[in-house]
């Protein structure tokens, strides 16, 4: 059986790594380790030859560099056409994408190129005796996990969320460096940017809240959802949400926890009004402590919960409110 080549997209804005692929950097370490396996990092971008070091020093033996002005910011086609270029000339085993916007939209046009299969949204990876990769994903609304597996086509390909795998803490390691070719019409690749304008967050990160307050369809609507965030904000922490009240506008986007959204690992997660389906479990079953409020005593959210209240939020938060304003530092 040959050496297990996995490869790792680093994705990146303006020279800053994204923590996703630092954490896919620990998980393919690990794989590679179980079969003697080499792990592979992709810079792509302006200005990335200085993040060489840092790559390497969580998990990569090689590290594959294309860096051009033309490349910042990122563009779909030169990326495609360089990553398909490079995977065609170094026929990888693996190659890996984070689950983010960027990466949604990357993999699917370089799976096509290359003519193999892509597993989306997956929450863990292994391999199997024949160095077949193992994509664990969601399915059915969230209520079991496949597995994928790509035994013939190379490279197999995934994309993971962010959040599921762990970085590897930094190390001394010195992974080998090679500048990939670039095409001479980089540049006439595609649309071209003209402007970028960048928008501030609205909301408190939730990938770094040490404090998640999240609500689900039962909050009933936006009325209620204030509480929710007075609570966040009392706490220090950041609101989050499931599914439906993204799609009801009581929340954004970007507050979305699950499947289809952010994993969290606070040391406090607060879920009210949430049924606890696995679509959204698995975005926040990593927290330390979890709290559930919820009216059904049978939700299955109490079945992951450490602590459980059952009972209307309406009649549990504003009394938890009033006590925590109380032992507030004044």
């Amino acid at each position: 059986m040959e050496k297990t080549q996995i490869w790792v997209f680093m994705e990146q804005r303006g020279g800053v790594l994204h923590d996703v692929g630092l954490e896919l950097l620990g998980k393919a370490r690990e794989l590679a380790g179980a079969q003697g396996g080499e792990v592979a990092a992709l810079l792509l971008g302006g200005d990335v030859a200085h993040l060489t070091d840092e790559v390497s020093a969580h998990g990569a033996d090689l590290v594959l560099v294309a860096e051009d002005p033309a490349l910042e910011p990122y563009r779909l086609l030169p990326y495609t056409g360089i990553l398909s270029q490079a995977c065609r000339e170094h026929r990888p085993s693996i190659l890996l994408f984070g689950a983010t916007a960027l990466g949604m939209e990357l993999a699917p046009r370089v799976a096509a190129r290359l003519d193999t299969g892509l597993s989306a949204h997956c929450i863990d990876l292994q391999l199997d005796a024949d160095g077949n990769l193992l994509q664990m994903v969601p399915g059915w609304g969230g209520g079991v996990v496949a597995t994928i597996k790509c035994p013939v086509h190379r490279p197999q390909m995934a994309t993971v969320m962010p959040g599921v795998m762990q970085k590897l803490p930094p190390s001394p390691r010195t992974g080998r460096v090679v500048n990939l070719t670039l095409p001479p019409d980089l540049d006439l690749s595609g649309p071209r940017i003209l402007e970028v304008h960048r928008e501030a967050p609205q909301t408190r990160p939730l990938e770094t809240a040490e404090m998640v307050v999240a609500g689900g369809f039962g909050i009933g609507g936006p009325e209620g959802w204030h509480l929710l965030e007075e609570l966040a904000g009392l706490l220090g922490g950041a609101v989050g949400a499931t599914r439906p009240p993204v799609d009801e506008g009581w929340a954004l986007q970007e507050q979305m926890i699950g499947t289809s959204g952010k994993t969290v690992r606070p040391r406090l997660y607060i879920g009210v009004g949430i049924s606890g389906m696995s679509h959204h479990v698995v975005g926040m079953d990593g927290s330390e402590l979890v709290v559930a409020i919820n009216s059904d005593p049978k939700a299955p959210i109490f079945e992951v919960a450490d602590i459980c209240l059952v009972g209307d939020f309406r009649e549990i938060i504003p009394p938890l409110l009033e006590e925590i304003r109380q032992r507030l530092p004044r």
